[in-house]
């Protein structure tokens, strides 16, 4: 089936909806189509916020999609909004398809709403990395599903994964898609098994909307490419076994943390999972394959050492505010993880970087612009989280010396920014085609996966 008539009906999005306008517009479908779909709460987050499940046709196949697994990643749960309105409207759509849908919006409500403060200026990198809060692994919910591997062993699973937990042994879906956004750069994949047939599509998918896909360097270095900007699906096992070979202590103490979402699923249903990757941003040079002189290796050492430098001054700033802050805080929480297990992390890289003999070549465009601006574009963001935690501090404490050190956090944010801004040539993509991309890889892949 050709889906493109969808794209002309996707409005032309100025902003993102906040969670409670997610909940509304959904309990409002469900009242609109009564005998078309269901709604019902199957779980609640951490903070006691209802989470929806809304269940639309009766085929014979199950099909589970899932918005903001990461919280800072909105787009999915825009292209959930729109595809749920249209599988309940539209009765050809509807019936091309033999699958019972389960979407979920916003899997992680708590940490939505603490991004919230971006949603109505995504235009502007500023906006979002000062507004931008992603917890550490141990609190995501794409990272918390049950694991025994070696001495890695997770059973801590969090409400809101155990609500997917249990929709997955039920209903036993046979495609799931687990919706994710990156920050800057192009699209990419990632995919259950080697499928040939989908990769055209994928390629020239994102090209309709002039966006790149992503050529540079991968989101890890132990990734399986199938295809360009296409990767398997890479369990946590495999973190591990580079750790072991990289790292100095026992893999375990730097994970933290267990499953994703498709190891879960493909252990207790066999389902194929995809993953979309889109950016809010994008910069020519992401998609540049041209030759530098430049090695691989010298570009991944310009961000191991620019990497090296952000811990060393996230450290520093956390050991003097750690006392005062409330430990309950998700800015607490997640910067005390990445002070305590970046320098193995650092370490790890640091060994592969120089032994591994792929690079040794000579980068692309695309590999040392990943390496050098992208980087920092990322260090800001963990910026934009320790200039809140030292906000949170502030309004309960009055002390010169945590005004001292507020300032030389605003400062370092503002030149991180600053350096940005300069040195990107970038544009915010519209929210619309974004959606578009997710929609149409999307329902491209169930259509595969019907076809098995």
């Amino acid at each position: 089936m050709n889906f493109d008539y969808l794209v002309d009906q996707i409005p032309d999005y100025r902003r993102f909806f906040y969670v409670d306008e997610f909940d509304r517009r959904t309990q409002e479908l469900a009242e609109k189509f009564p005998r078309v779909v269901k709604v019902y709460e199957i779980g609640k987050s951490r903070n006691a916020h209802p989470i929806k499940v809304i269940k639309i046709g009766n085929g014979s196949r199950n099909a589970l999609m899932f918005g903001c697994p990461h919280p800072n990643e909105p787009i999915g749960a825009m292209m959930l909004d729109f595809l749920c309105e249209k599988l309940v409207e539209d009765e050809q759509l509807r019936s091309h398809f033999d699958y019972t849908w389960y979407l979920i919006k916003v899997i992680d409500p708590d940490g939505t709403k603490l991004n919230e403060g971006w949603f109505s200026n995504p235009q502007s990198i500023k906006s979002y990395a000062g507004n931008f809060y992603r917890p550490p692994g141990y609190r995501q919910v794409e990272w918390t599903f049950p694991v025994d591997y070696k001495t890695l062993h997770f059973h801590e699973p969090l409400p809101e994964t155990q609500t997917l937990m249990k929709i997955m042994e039920e209903e036993k879906p046979v495609f799931m898609y687990s919706l994710h956004n990156a920050g800057f750069g192009g699209v990419y994949y990632y995919i259950s098994d080697d499928s040939p047939e989908l990769y055209e599509g994928f390629h020239t998918i994102p090209h309709r909307f002039k966006v790149p896909l992503a050529l540079g360097e991968p989101e890890v270095p132990y990734l399986k490419m199938l295809s360009k900007a296409i990767y398997k699906l890479s369990p946590i096992t495999e973190e591990y076994d580079y750790l072991e070979k990289h790292a100095k202590v026992d893999p375990a103490q730097i994970i933290r943390a267990g499953a994703s979402s498709d190891e879960y699923a493909k252990r207790v249903a066999d389902t194929y999972s995809l993953v979309c990757e889109v950016p809010y941003y994008y910069d020519p040079r992401i998609e540049d394959i041209s030759e530098t002189q430049m090695t691989r290796k010298e570009a991944r050492l310009i961000s191991w050492e620019s990497s090296t430098k952000q811990y060393e001054f996230v450290r520093e700033i956390f050991e003097i505010c750690e006392n005062y802050s409330n430990e309950k805080s998700p800015f607490y929480e997640v910067l005390k993880n990445y002070v305590e297990i970046m320098p193995e992390h650092l370490n790890a890289e640091k060994n592969w970087i120089e032994t591994d003999p792929q690079l040794q070549r000579k980068a692309t465009v695309a590999e040392v612009f990943d390496n050098t601006c992208v980087t920092q574009f990322y260090q800001s963001l963990m910026l934009g989280m320790l200039k809140r935690f030292v906000n949170e501090i502030l309004e309960n404490y009055e002390d010169e010396k945590l005004y001292e050190v507020k300032k030389k956090v605003d400062g370092q944010f503002d030149r991180k920014i600053d350096y940005l801004e300069k040195n990107l040539n970038y544009r915010a993509i519209p929210i619309k085609d974004l959606v578009a991309i997710q929609l149409l890889a999307g329902l491209k892949t169930a259509e595969y996966v019907q076809s098995l």
